[in-house]
């Protein structure tokens, strides 16, 4: 129900300027509603081609994996495996996108995963397979990063729609309405005073034509 207010000119005038209010922020959360949607239509798009890139190279990767196992052996596939580089941090920082934090994934490259030439010699399809191995890794991560934009995206959109929906049509039809009733009960409040100063007049006027008579009629 809506709050009963006051029909004076003063909240006529704190109403107008509520509606302007709601009106402009109605347009702003609509234009931040397109953008953020355009751009989670942009990444879900990319997305959709990423993943079955990232299913090929992975069997790509199993393939070549058994292929360099087939070839060394498990003894010179362990040393190979102990040879390898430490596991690389992850520097995380954030995109600020419509005031949503977009996350932001990357590897500390330097020697990731790299094997140590230096202890051990290695064959071109023991190359490949940890070539291909490390390159899906950064398709997995790049993978993790876009969902979670396209999570942080739509729960950011659902809000805003919920905010520009408010505004349309709840708050804005409200003020419109009060504005609408207030300057009626203005308008019925001046018809009122009108008639009351013509009833006042009209008295005023009769009563001083009677004293006009009164002092005009003869004496006998």
């Amino acid at each position: 129900m809506a709050k009963q207010v006051s029909p004076t000119r003063m909240e006529l005038l704190r109403i107008k300027q509520k509606i302007k209010l709601a009106q402009k922020g109605h347009s702003l959360l609509k234009k931040k509603r397109d953008a953020l949607m355009m751009r989670l239509f942009e990444i879900a798009k990319n997305m959709k081609e990423v993943r079955p890139q990232i299913q090929e190279n992975i069997i790509s990767g199993q393939e070549s994996l058994i292929k360099a196992y087939a070839m060394a052996g498990p003894l010179e596939m362990k040393t190979i495996g102990d040879s390898a580089g430490a596991m690389p941090e992850l520097n995380m920082t954030y995109e600020s996108v419509g005031g949503v934090k977009l996350p932001k994934i990357e590897l500390d490259s330097k020697n990731m995963g790299k094997i140590d030439y230096g202890v051990v010699m290695t064959s071109s399809s023991i190359d490949n397979s940890v070539d291909r191995f490390e390159n899906i890794k950064k398709d997995l991560l790049s993978l993790i990063e876009t969902e979670e934009t396209i999570k942080r995206l739509a729960s950011e959109i659902i809000k805003t729609k919920r905010r520009v929906n408010s505004l349309e049509h709840i708050l804005i039809p409200e003020l419109l309405k009060t504005q609408k009733d207030i300057k009626a009960k203005l308008e019925e409040a001046e018809r009122e005073n009108f008639f009351r100063l013509k009833i006042v007049k009209k008295k005023s006027e009769k009563k001083l034509k009677d004293i006009n008579l009164k002092k005009n009629k003869p004496k006998e």
